[in-house]
């Protein structure tokens, strides 16, 4: 249903591990950090999936022939959570193009929420891959909703959905409302739970306030 890197032991897990600890997330600019490191794990893991072909590299002594990637993908994010996490899939896809989108959580009197879109800055798309980032999968509402306004600028070859965290619920919901589009899921652990307010538990807490401070809630 979904590939997840830690799965596998490497010191992906470590950094995983630190953006989890309370402590050490006490410290924003490690969080960042690491958020970014995790990003270029992704990058590199994801690297093998897309398409390459032979280039000829001039040497100081000869001609040496390496496989290239055909293309770049286009690698989207949702603010503000996702810039960390972001910039280390871009450190990797270093000639990328890049799309950002603005998406909340609109809460009512109730405690219930509607997810809102008010910017989006987008290449197009058309026939080229994309790679949709945010550090966390929760209802996964948050992420079908995004890549529907995304794909009015044109349909992607395929789509890679890029979280370091998931909820079990939020991958069936992805795949439950795009089931028969090109969507791949990469996370990096999936933890089973999901509070009333649709926080991931054991999860690491609100990505965009350990990264960047307390927000308003609105």
């Amino acid at each position: 249903m979904a590939n997840i890197l830690g799965n596998h032991n490497s010191l992906f897990n470590q950094f995983i591990a630190e953006v989890r600890d309370e402590k050490i997330q006490k410290d924003s600019m490690r969080f960042r950090k690491n958020m970014e490191r995790l990003g270029e794990i992704f990058a590199y893991e994801l690297s093998k999936k897309l398409k390459y072909e032979a280039k000829e590299v001039v040497t100081s002594l000869g001609i040496a022939e390496v496989q290239l990637l055909t293309a770049q993908p286009v690698i989207a994010s949702i603010l503000r959570a996702g810039l960390p996490f972001h910039y280390g899939l871009l450190n990797y896809f270093d000639q990328a193009e890049n799309a950002f989108i603005s998406a909340y959580r609109k809460h009512d009197k109730k405690g219930n929420f509607d997810i809102q879109i008010e910017y989006l800055s987008c290449p197009d798309l058309t026939d080229k891959v994309l790679i949709l980032a945010d550090p966390m999968l929760a209802t996964g509402a948050s992420m079908v909703k995004t890549y529907k306004e995304l794909i009015t600028h044109g349909k992607p070859s395929h789509t890679y959905f890029v979280s370091v965290l998931a909820s079990a619920e939020g991958i069936d919901y992805v795949h439950k409302h795009l089931s028969n589009t090109e969507v791949s899921i990469w996370v990096g652990a999936v933890d089973d739970e999901l509070t009333a307010q649709a926080y991931i538990v054991p999860g690491l807490g609100d990505a965009g306030d350990l990264a960047f401070g307390n927000k308003v809630q609105f």
